[in-house]
């Protein structure tokens, strides 16, 4: 069981949740002195508010203010902000149980690798009503375990047993694809991590559902840590760099959430595993590197390295003839700047594809904002050397440009989707503690439910 959670715990206090347009009827419901009390505290019932409740003998339980769209995070403080070691159990009333249980086990989690200790927490009852929230709140822990480790405690090896790790848990197969086979299969991968002692390579992680279905495609950037290559990144620019491998963190966890679940669908899951470093055979700007596509890039940056490794793995998707396919990662500093650090930025070639993802997102209050795959832009990538650059030569328009050169090695009639994400949370909020965080996983995850749907009535009919 998670930190914060609990199957079980005698002496439960009741934690009620309230909407701002029922807390007359809730303070009405109180025992008079008690509803005078919480009056007193000024309480009212905005999103994430909370307040204790005296009883005769202390404690009684708590409050907590609730927002008419049921996102968890109203519940997301509540582990350090109750008193710490009491447990709680959630009352009757008109939150909904499984994202309740969601927003208090992400805001319990904390990084344990290297950090002992800490205050005790409050613990939450698991409701029956809690439904997959235990397992999804799991599958997301688990992400944010794998961005936070240091980079000398993940590398490129580490990284492919965790996806080896994933298939074996559920019944799939993982194939490692590294040395002359990695050379041959997947080139930009193995140019991209030829500069580190700690060779490069790709995990492919198969799974079929108990009914079998269409083929989703989930490619992940695992550069596991990112120096910028010859063209070397600042200090402050590296400073974090341990977490460019987020958008692989994000692909395992969703790929975790859909394989729990057994949905009527066959997995694919790629994880492009490599340290971007330097050394004296790093690759260098203006080499021209082979893809597994067959096209020519010239390399105008060598920090421009998350693009190589997932062209590789687009091509090799494609070649499986799934029925979408959807790539997750940290890919530029320009999509912060458009978005900030909580919207991925959305691009693809499928307008029904990116509705799906859209509205996925808005539902399970993990939203991303599409960004367009603008044609007129498509010429910026061109080299007079080879068949493309990995970098635009113009400072605009840079997680576009991106964007359109992934295009390149995706087949037009194959429905795919690019998220550009941040992967990490600046500083805490309820339940997002700062550190690594597996953004769009839940909406990859809902749309892919949702994908699947049809498909599972058909086969039980």
């Amino acid at each position: 069981m998670l930190e914060g959670l609990t199957a079980r715990a005698m002496g439960a206090l009741p934690l009620y949740a309230v909407r701002t347009d029922g807390l007359t009827a809730f303070l009405g419901d109180l025992p008079a002195a008690v509803a005078s009390f919480l009056r007193a505290t000024g309480f009212t019932a905005r999103p994430g508010e909370s307040a204790l409740l005296p009883g005769e003998d202390g404690l009684a339980g708590a409050v907590v203010g609730i927002g008419q769209d049921d996102a968890p995070w109203a519940f997301g403080a509540l582990p350090r902000s109750l008193p710490a070691g009491t447990a709680w159990r959630l009352a009757p009333g008109p939150q909904d149980h499984a994202r309740a249980t969601l927003g208090w086990a992400l805001g319990a989690y904390r990084p344990r690798r290297h950090k002992s200790g800490g205050p005790s927490l409050a613990v939450l009852e698991v409701p029956a009503e809690a439904g997959t929230a235990v397992a999804t709140a799991e599958a997301i822990c688990a992400a944010r375990d794998l961005i936070n480790a240091p980079a000398a405690d993940l590398g490129p090896a580490e990284l492919a047993d965790a996806v080896a790790a994933l298939a074996a848990r559920h019944g799939g197969t993982c194939e490692v694809v590294m040395g002359d086979s990695l050379d041959q299969g997947f080139p930009a991968v193995a140019a991209v991590g030829q500069g580190s002692p700690r060779a490069p390579r790709v995990a492919v992680l198969r799974w079929t559902g108990a009914e079998g279905g269409p083929l989703v495609a989930l490619c992940g950037k695992g550069v596991c840590f990112d120096t910028g290559g010859l063209d070397l990144k600042s200090s402050a620019g590296m400073l974090r760099m341990k977490k460019d491998m987020g958008g692989a963190a994000v692909v395992l966890a969703a790929a975790e959430m859909i394989m729990r679940a057994d949905l009527p669908v066959r997995l694919l899951v790629l994880v492009g595993a490599v340290e971007n470093a330097v050394s004296g055979t790093a690759m260098r700007p203006m080499d021209v590197l082979r893809t597994r596509k067959g096209l020519k890039v010239e390399i105008g940056n060598t920090d421009a390295e998350g693009r190589l490794v997932l062209c590789d793995l687009l091509t090799f998707a494609a070649e499986q003839q799934p029925a979408m396919i959807l790539d997750c990662a940290t890919l530029t500093g320009a999509a912060r700047v458009a978005l900030g650090p909580d919207l991925p930025a959305l691009f693809s070639n499928d307008d029904a594809l990116a509705a799906r993802l859209l509205a996925a997102g808005q539902a399970v209050h993990d939203p991303m904002w599409r960004l367009p795959l603008h044609d007129g832009y498509d010429s910026w990538l061109d080299s007079p050397f080879a068949d493309l650059s990995n970098v635009s030569q113009k400072p605009m328009a840079g997680a576009v440009t991106a964007a359109l050169f992934l295009r390149r090695f995706v087949p037009a009639e194959i429905p795919w989707a690019h998220l550009d994400l941040y992967a990490w949370n600046d500083s805490t909020r309820p339940g997002r503690p700062e550190g690594g965080e597996a953004h769009c996983a839940r909406a990859l995850h809902a749309m892919v439910e949702e994908f699947a749907r049809p498909h599972a009535t058909t086969t039980a009919g």
